[in-house]
Formats: structure tokens, C-alpha cells, sequence
């Protein structure tokens, strides 16, 4: 074994192996560390503390921990840094810097063949991290010594020590360039550096003995389950179950007791393993050696009280952690956390630069995403091909959600400015307009003809459906142009239709986002009658708990994954200081038009390969993630959170003058991750819960018995209203006692419900 990380237990520094590549990636690919990798590469190297730790030179002690290890493993660490020769300019030592940094992996895999690289990453800063195959005739001194030579590049004299720890990158292919699964064997360990001595497995216990060659005798306690932690595990349920708050003097008895009944069968039953997760809620610092004795015997006792009652498979309370776990891992894989979203980019298109340069830090996410709407509604006549080869057009309608007087007001100046044109367009067609229908009121033979170059793309938030559609019809015909509407909240689109349903503005979203023809056909000669391609951007605002109760039918429709959704996330801190804006006025108007010119100058069909590329590389890498993280709500979310990017990145590439960068391309796979994580925070677990759902149903299909059709763990009222959907009468309670006595179900009185016993499911199979 030559890999492990580090964590921390009771103040002192500890070891555990990594057993393969998946394990290995699902540590570098962490929401947190792929956050914080971020914010250090953009300056904030305070972070770097905070990365996951790897060691690949040693084994740990006896009892696990790092310090004063004296055992070399099989792989060697090199720690490759680099620093410009003095006297050069900032500008020579970024080229000096690149140039170093560009010929590394390629001459690492020239020497392949001598050196048997077994890993090779990017640093958090500047240089690499270089894992190669320990040679047997060499200290540690020696090896690196050796690889030095052969690769002519110079290491890091003060990471020497076989217990340095290296602070990780991600697994993204432009950080961990090179990873072979050799340094995951566990099958035989050679002391190198003591002779034909045989490495003692990492972690054994005391009975094993003697010098071990195989560590397939030693079986540490595993410290996660299915890819999550058994920490994370038990956070959760007391976040689900008590309030958030740990076990204390009182009540720790019993809360710890259904702890352990709650989490015992991923524990394989094994009071070791239960041992090693479960925390002693006992304990205090100022005990006596006395008292913690007695502590760790009671909580001891507890746990093993708990494995003695009977098993009762997999309990429910369980279940529902496990699933609000998953959903926030996909939560994770946007690359933020449960608290914070994916950081911007810290260098931005000139445009975005311009458009958020006026508001706060932690405002910036949201303005981003906001301007889109407004800047789409400028291209008109303009598609884009996606590279399934889908003609798409630049529709963005975003939802911005935050709490209460959070301030999501800060997105309407940038909006304003960039639809000041139109506004001054729509204005003299409004008064043509009204001219026109004094002139011929309703309920009479119209005289003349309504002028057929009216054209008003700016909504008002109350409509009638006649309204609506004239107006989608008009913007069609006036060169396939957009209409365009913005409320304060998400309630006012109801407003744009006469039917004012919830269900029509989801129609009409999903109508908008294919421009699929929308319209009405009359046969009156006061009708208003026509059909076109329906394009309206909007942009609207919510909280969380009215966006869950708007969209709670359209979440798994189609309706939710076409939205463009944007947050504002303030911390605490934040809170006491108002937010300062800059001032928008005729300097920031004259910046912003010459993008806006770009935009409304543009016709016909637009290409950009690169774009094209980056969203195909974002696909294999949404579903890459989507499989790592076992999320189907992410892999659903990020079909068409890849389009709405894409199609960021095309209006960009406009209005920068056909121009495609580095900070286009960088905004792009931000604005996608950013959209994903809202989605996700907001939706994600009752997508999750209606994809289980949409399955559970589909192999349910077909005759069953009706314990069969019941959940391993089942209340009283579940249980008879299943009985009642299957068309039977009573009260069912023969039918309980029956498969009480048959064994088939115990009553658990902890959580008052029915449970499947194992001789059930091994008699019957376990349907769930």
C-alpha cells in the first residue's frame, strides 16, 4: 500500500490506506476540496490547509497515526517546485514559470520505463507532486536523489521526510495527470529499507502477530459506506432526528442506543465497526481517568445492547438519511457545498466584468445569470447549433432565488440598462397602438387595418391571453424577435395569460425553451388569431419555500430543468453590513452599448467550435460525475443546464466580436456548475425522490402479494392503506398476526413500526 490520507483523531495525525482508484478520486473530487482548489488558485492560499492530505512514503505506526513513522512504503514522493531565476521581470518569470511547467509530464513519461511513475498531479500553487516506485537499494534521500538526476529537474530539499504530507489537487484530468492502480496493492509489501524485513500491514490488531506479508489478513473498520462517511451519516441523523444536537447527560443513554439500532446493518452488525463510528457522547476533558473508564464502559454496554436485539433489516430512519445524503451529494458534484456555491471565475468576459462590477461579491453569481434574458432578447434571427446538431435560439429565463430582504433586487440596474433600447423602441408602437384602437374600438367593424410593423417586446406583468399571443406573433413577424417579461415574483407570471394558473406558466415555459409554436386561432373578425414560434425570456424572483411550492408539479416534467436558476448566499457575517452599489449611469451606458450593437447587428445561423467542444466535454464530464456521485436528479438536471451554458457562451462569443477566450470558456463551465448546485440545492431531493419513485413503480408492476408491495420498514396506517389500494376490506389485523407468527415481520417499538425479518427476504428474495 503506498497511499493514504490523513484526518485527524483526539489531536494527533492518522493514516488510513486507499484501497482503490474509485475511492481515490471520490476523495480529490469532493465539493469542499474542488472549492477550494479553486479559491486558491485565485489567490486565497490560506486555503491549502484546508485540502485533502495525501502521504505516499510511509505506513503508519502501530496505532494508526504519522508522526515518527519509520516504515518506508513501496512508492517514493517527490515534491517538484519551481522558482524564477532573480532579476526577471513579472511578465519573464510567468513565461520562465510556463515553460517549466509545460515540459514535466511529458519528460516524466519519457522515463517511464526507468522511473515507474505510479502518480502524478499539479500542486495547489506551482510545480508537481511525483509518486514513483521505491528503489530497494536507496533511503529516501537516495530515491529522490536518483529521480532528480534522471529527470534533470530539482525537488524540494525540505520535503524529505517519508512523512510529508502532500496537500491534493482534484482528479480532474488537468490536475491529476497520471495514476496507476499499483499504487493501490495491497497484496505484498517489501521493506526497502530494511532489507527482506516484510512491511506489518497498516492498522493490524494485536492478535495477528509477527511480520505479515499479506494484508488481506487485516480488516481495519471502514470509515465510510457506499462513498459516504460514517461521520457524514451520523451528522445527519441528528440533524433529521434531534434538532441538529449531539446526545448529552440525560439522554444519551437512549439516543445513543437507537443510534446504534439505526445504523447497525451498514455496519455489518460488527460491534468493532459500531465501535469506531459511533462517537462516546460520554466523555468530558476534565474527567478522571476513573470516570472515563466507567464512560467507555457504559457506551460500550449501550452499543452492545443494541446488537443484541433481534435484526430487522435496513430500518427507515435510515433509509431517509441515506437519501438526504445522496441528494446532497449531487449538491457536492456542482463543486460546491450545502452553504456555498461554486466560486465565479476570478477573471471574467469583458461584458460580465462590466455587468457585475457595480454590486458586492457575494451578489455577483446572481447578477450573472440575471443579464442573460435581457442580453438574448437583442439576438433576433439568430440560431445557434448545438452539437447534436439542435438549432437552438438564445432563450434564458431565469429564477432567482434567496430568502427575505436578501436583496435580490440588485440584479434590476444592470437589466434596466441593457433594456433601455428596447424600452425606447417599444415606446412609439405603444402609442401607435393606442392610436390605433381609438380609432377603431372594440365591438365595431374595424376601419383600418392594424399596422403590421408594431412590434413590442417589453410585457407589462397583467395580460390577457389575446394580448400575449398578439404580441408573440408580432415579434415573429417583426424579424423573429423576442418578448420579454420581468416580476418581482415568480407569483406575477401567472399574470402574462387570462387562464392565471400555475400550470400555464409551466407550459409555457417548456413551450418557450423548444420555441415551439404557441397562439391562437379565432374566427371572429374582432379576434385576435394567429400562431408563431413562441420566444419570451422573463426574469423572476422567489424564496425557497414559495419556488418548492410553485414548481412542486414541474420539477420532473421538464419545466424545472429548462430554467436558468441563480441564488444569493450570504453568510452570517454579511449580514450587519448593507451592501454598498456603484453608480450606474451615462459612463456605464456608453461601456455597455457597444455589446449590445454586436448583439442586435447579428442574423442567421452561428458556429463556434470551441463552444461546441467545451459542451461536449461537459457532458462526459456531467455524466462522469453523475456516476460518481450516484445522482440521478444531477444527471437529469445537467442535460439541459449544458444547453442553457452553451448558449451563454454563444451570446458571449457575439457580443465580444466572434471572439472566443479563456474567461468565456472558464464563465461557461462556471455558469453550468452554478445553475446544477441551485437546482440541486433547491429541487434535488424531490427529483431524486420521483426518479426512486418512477422505478419503484415500474418493477413493481405485475401481480404481487401484499407484504410484497410494502416497504421493508411499515406503519399500521401504511400498511392498510395499501390494502385499501388493492381493492381489500377490514382492518387487516388477522393478516398481521398471520405474518407475525410465520416470522415474516417483527413490531419494532422504537420506531412503532413493521419490519421484514431476514427469514423473509431470504425465503421470499428481498423485493426492495
Amino acid at each position: 500500500m503506498s497511499v493514504h490520507v490523513i484526518y485527524y483523531k483526539d489531536g494527533a495525525k492518522m493514516m488510513r490506506p486507499v484501497l482503490n482508484r474509485e475511492e481515490y478520486l471520490r476523495l480529490r473530487n469532493g465539493g469542499q476540496q474542488k472549492s477550494n482548489l479553486s479559491r486558491i488558485r485565485q489567490g486565497e492560499v490560506k486555503l491549502k490547509g484546508d485540502l485533502v492530505q495525501m502521504n505516499y512514503s510511509c505506513l503508519p505506526n502501530e496505532d494508526g497515526t504519522l508522526k515518527g513513522s519509520k516504515t518506508a512504503s513501496m512508492s517514493v514522493c517527490m515534491d517538484i517546485d519551481f522558482k524564477a531565476p532573480e532579476g526577471m521581470s513579472e511578465e519573464e518569470k510567468k513565461a520562465w514559470l510556463k515553460e517549466q511547467m509545460a515540459r514535466v509530464p511529458e519528460l516524466v513519461m519519457s522515463r517511464k520505463d526507468e522511473l515507474v511513475p505510479l502518480m502524478l498531479e499539479r500542486s495547489a500553487t506551482k510545480g508537481y507532486h511525483l509518486a514513483f516506485r521505491r528503489r530497494p537499494d536507496l533511503d529516501q534521500v537516495g530515491n529522490l536523489k536518483w529521480a532528480s538526476d534522471l529527470l534533470g529537474i530539482k525537488y524540494d530539499e525540505q520535503a524529505k521526510d517519508i512523512t510529508r504530507v502532500y496537500f491534493t489537487t482534484t482528479g480532474d484530468a488537468e490536475e491529476l495527470l497520471y495514476l496507476d492502480d499499483e499504487i493501490f496493492d495491497v497484496s505484498v509489501f517489501q521493506c526497502f529499507s530494511s532489507g527482506e524485513r516484510l512491511f506489518r500491514p497498516p492498522l493490524a490488531p494485536p492478535n495477528l502477530g509477527g511480520e505479515q506479508k499479506v494484508l488481506e489478513s487485516c480488516s481495519p473498520c471502514k470509515k465510510e459506506y457506499n462513498g459516504m462517511a460514517y461521520a457524514e451519516i451520523i451528522e445527519k441523523y441528528w440533524e433529521l432526528y434531534n434538532g441538529g444536537k449531539k446526545p448529552v447527560e440525560g439522554d444519551r443513554n437512549a439516543l445513543t442506543f437507537e443510534l446504534a439500532m439505526t445504523i447497525r446493518s451498514i455496519c455489518g452488525y460488527s460491534l468493532e465497526q459500531l465501535l469506531s463510528v459511533i462517537p462516546n457522547y460520554w466523555n468530558r476533558d476534565d474527567d478522571t481517568p476513573a470516570q472515563r473508564k466507567a464512560n467507555e464502559a457504559e457506551w460500550r454496554q449501550t452499543i452492545e445492547n443494541a446488537l443484541k436485539e433481534p435484526r430487522k433489516g435496513m430500518p427507515l430512519r435510515l433509509k431517509q438519511v441515506l437519501q438526504a445524503l445522496k441528494a446532497q451529494s449531487g449538491v457536492k458534484a456542482c463543486g460546491g457545498t450545502m452553504t456555498t456555491p461554486p466560486p465565479m471565475p476570478k477573471r471574467l468576459p469583458p461584458l460580465i466584468r462590466l455587468l457585475t462590477k457595480n454590486v458586492p461579491w457575494f451578489y455577483k453569481p446572481a447578477v450573472a445569470s440575471a443579464v442573460f434574458p435581457g442580453l438574448g432578447v437583442h439576438l433576433h434571427g439568430v440560431k445557434f447549433r448545438y452539437w447534436d446538431n439542435v438549432d437552438h435560439e438564445a432563450t434564458f429565463m431565469n429564477v432567482l432565488i434567496g430568502r427575505q430582504s436578501i436583496g435580490k433586487g440588485t440584479i434590476k440596474k444592470p437589466i434596466e440598462y441593457i433594456m433601455e433600447d428596447i424600452r425606447q423602441r417599444d415606446q412609439p408602437n405603444r402609442e401607435r397602438e393606442a392610436e390605433w384602437k381609438q380609432k377603431n374600438p372594440g365591438a365595431r367593424q374595424k376601419k383600418d387595418p392594424r399596422p403590421k410593423d408594431i412590434c413590442i417586446q417589453m410585457l407589462i406583468d397583467n395580460l390577457t391571453d389575446a394580448v400575449f399571443n398578439q404580441r408573440i406573433v408580432d415579434a415573429n413577424n417583426n424579424g423573429q424577435r423576442f418578448i420579454y417579461t420581468i416580476v418581482d415574483e415568480i407569483e406575477g407570471l401567472k399574470k402574462v395569460t387570462s387562464k392565471g394558473t400555475v400550470d400555464e406558466v409551466g407550459l409555457l415555459i417548456r413551450k418557450a425553451f423548444d420555441n415551439s409554436v404557441a397562439g391562437q386561432e379565432r374566427v371572429g373578425a374582432d379576434s385576435v388569431s394567429g400562431i408563431a414560434p413562441l420566444r419570451w425570456n422573463f426574469n423572476a424572483s422567489t424564496t425557497p419555500p414559495n419556488a418548492r411550492k410553485f414548481f412542486v408539479k414541474m420539477v420532473n416534467d421538464g419545466t424545472v430543468s429548462r430554467l436558468d436558476i441563480s441564488s444569493i448566499i450570504r453568510n452570517d457575517d454579511d449580514d450587519d453590513a448593507e451592501p454598498i452599489l456603484g453608480i450606474y449611469d451615462h459612463t456605464f451606458a456608453q461601456e455597455l452599448k457597444p455589446y449590445i450593437d454586436r448583439l442586435e447587428a447579428a442574423n442567421g445561423l452561428i458556429e463556434c467550435q470551441q463552444a461546441k467542444k467545451l459542451s461536449l466535454d461537459m457532458k462526459q464530464e456531467n455524466k462522469d460525475a453523475a456516476k460518481l456521485y450516484e445522482s440521478e436528479a444531477y444527471r437529469v438536471f445537467s442535460y439541459r443546464a449544458n444547453v442553457i451554458a452553451w448558449l451563454k457562451g454563444m451570446v458571449l462569443y457575439v457580443a465580444h466580436g466572434y471572439k472566443w477566450s479563456r474567461e468565456i470558456a472558464d464563465f461557461v463551465r462556471w455558469s453550468q456548475q452554478y445553475n446544477l448546485w441551485c437546482k440541486m440545492l433547491y429541487f434535488g431531493q424531490q427529483l431524486e425522490k420521483e426518479l426512486r419513485d418512477e422505478v419503484e413503480i415500474q418493477r413493481q408492476s405485475g401481480p404481487q402479494n401484499l407484504l410484497e408491495l410494502l416497504q421493508d420498514e411499515f406503519s399500521k396506517d401504511q400498511y392498510r392503506q395499501m390494502r385499501q389500494s388493492q381493492g381489500k376490506t377490514g382492518d387487516g389485523e388477522n393478516t398481521l398476526r398471520t405474518w407475525m407468527n410465520r416470522g415474516y415481520i417483527v413490531y419494532d417499538e422504537v420506531s412503532g413500526h413493521y419490519c421484514k425479518t431476514e427469514a423473509y427476504k431470504r425465503k421470499y428474495g428481498n423485493k426492495l
